[in-house]
């Protein structure tokens, strides 16, 4: 499989195949390609905004590559109406007249 069949593969919206191994991201990893910092992706994953990570041992902590790749697809970068933290909404001021 070519390496542009196989990222057609994964982006696709069908089920995954459940005979391969889902790949799984460390910590770091996930950090690489979501560009916020440590406490923003936990706080987001609190808030069900971003996938939940998966213990496989009681000290390490894991995402699935798929559930990333979904997301990614999901976010809307460009709704005007997308709120902007707690406590910071968009307001528009009048002009002065």
């Amino acid at each position: 499989m070519t390496a542009a069949n196989r990222h057609e593969a994964e982006t696709e919206d069908a089920a995954p195949d459940k005979s391969a191994p889902r790949r799984m991201l460390s910590e770091k990893q996930v950090l690489e390609i979501v560009p916020v910092g440590r406490t923003t992706l936990y706080r987001m994953e609190k808030a069900c905004r971003f996938p939940r990570s998966t213990y496989i041992s009681p000290n390490r902590r894991v995402w699935y590559a798929d559930e990333i790749i979904a997301w990614q697809n999901a976010v809307d970068e460009f709704d005007p109406n997308r709120g902007r933290g707690k406590g910071r909404r968009h307001r528009v001021t009048p002009s002065p007249s």
